[in-house]
């Protein structure tokens, strides 16, 4: 028994010294050595204290009194910048060509879009034969110009006579014939000229009407450039209360040519408006004052005895000097309606044909002429600023004959 015991004792002995031995030679054996490499050593920094881990012992250091110890400086606190303030650039002051002669630079625009009229009107007069069907195209050709019926008879009848009195009809001649002819019916003695003169110490007060769509508050616009293009001073009334951009529109018109702007809240009173508009012209020593006013159905009693309603407010200041009707001319003879509502609730004093260089109806000019009695004072040709000119009947036939 005791040798089975100390067999096992040395059985395990002679185990643990193999292993100790294989641990060891383990421990012993080195890897194989690295290859050189320019990449530099990274040494890990040593870790930070964390809680509860033992401080060292206090280094001994000399103690400083406090007059010892230097302040730091005081720096100047810098001022405080205000954020600039970035006025908005002025408008520039425009300077409208003059009105004289206007309607001469445009006359190519304007005969492009009446040739129908007055080379029509040429061709059929230089037939060899003038027989009744040819008077009848010339006829229809008038009336399709919306001469107006009365003034379309009237024209043929003169026609007729004094080709039968001339006999040979040469171009030249027949040009001159039709040329006296056409501006007999315009009427050159009517006076023309806008009027923007008092004749007292206030400012001559001009109201421009009309109905929705004919480009009224623009024409307002383009007037006042006329006006100061001739030298006069301008105050704009904004009285079209019912359309929200109208004031804003008119502004911007005036802001052009430094004309002030005189206008008031959305749907507000349009007569109030416009007596003070007059007032403000009154007491800035203005030359004139534009009134635009809201663009009224003619067919809407109610609006239309509102704007009776502002010419008699405005009328408390003095007269008024000039009511300028605004007429679409591609509304041929429905504008001539209109214009006999409106003659009836304001004494029109001039008409303003707007978009006449886009129709080839321009007899339109002589038959509202005829229906009101009053003169075309101004055409609009165009959509620059500077297109409104004043009507002149003889430069208006030439460029319908010559082109």
């Amino acid at each position: 028994m005791d040798i089975v015991i100390l067999a096992v004792v040395i059985a395990l002995v002679v185990v643990g010294v193999i292993s100790g031995f294989v641990v060891t030679s383990r421990r012993k054996k080195q890897l194989p050595p690295k290859a050189p490499s320019s990449t530099p050593t990274i040494t890990t920094p040593p870790a930070e204290p964390h809680v509860g881990d033992e401080a060292g012992p206090p280094r001994e250091e000399p103690r400083r009194t406090i007059e010892e110890v230097g302040l730091p400086e005081a720096t100047a606190t810098p001022p405080a910048v205000e954020d600039p303030v970035v006025a908005a650039p002025p408008v520039a002051i425009e300077v409208p060509e003059p009105s004289a002669g206007r309607l001469v630079r445009l006359r190519s625009r304007l005969a492009r879009s009446q040739n129908t009229l007055g080379k029509g009107l040429l061709t059929l007069l230089s037939r060899e034969h003038l027989d009744e069907e040819t008077w009848e195209e010339i006829e229809d050709t008038l009336l399709t110009a919306d001469v107006g019926v009365a003034p379309t008879h009237e024209l043929v009848e003169r026609l007729r006579e004094r080709v039968r009195v001339l006999g040979t009809r040469t171009p030249e001649e027949l040009r001159s014939l039709l040329r006296e002819e056409l501006l007999a019916l315009l009427r050159t003695d009517f006076d023309r000229a806008v009027k923007t003169e008092s004749g007292l110490d206030t400012p001559g007060v001009v109201m421009v009407v009309g109905v929705n769509g004919t480009g009224k508050t623009t024409t307002t616009g383009k007037l006042a450039r006329v006006l100061v293009a001739d030298g006069r001073s301008v105050v704009l009334g904004a009285a079209d209360t019912f359309r929200a951009a109208a004031a804003d529109q008119l502004q911007t018109w005036g802001e052009r040519v430094g004309a002030r702007t005189v206008r008031g809240p959305e749907g507000g009173d349009p007569a109030s408006i416009a007596f003070d508009a007059v007032k403000e012209g009154i007491a800035e020593g203005a030359d004139v004052v534009l009134i635009d006013t809201a663009g009224r159905l003619h067919t809407k009693t109610g609006l239309m005895d509102e704007l009776g309603k502002v010419k008699r407010v405005v009328e408390k200041h003095g007269p008024l000097d000039e009511v300028l009707l605004v007429l679409d001319a591609t509304t041929g003879q429905n504008g001539l309606v209109q214009a006999r509502v409106f003659a009836e609730v304001v004494d029109i004093t001039g008409i303003v044909l707007t978009k006449l260089d886009g129709t080839a109806k321009g007899g339109i000019v002589i038959a509202v002429q005829r229906e009101l009695g009053v003169p075309v004072k101004l055409i609009g040709l165009g959509e620059g600023p500077d297109d409104l000119a004043p009507f002149e009947p003889e430069a208006f036939v030439d460029a319908l004959i010559d082109g």
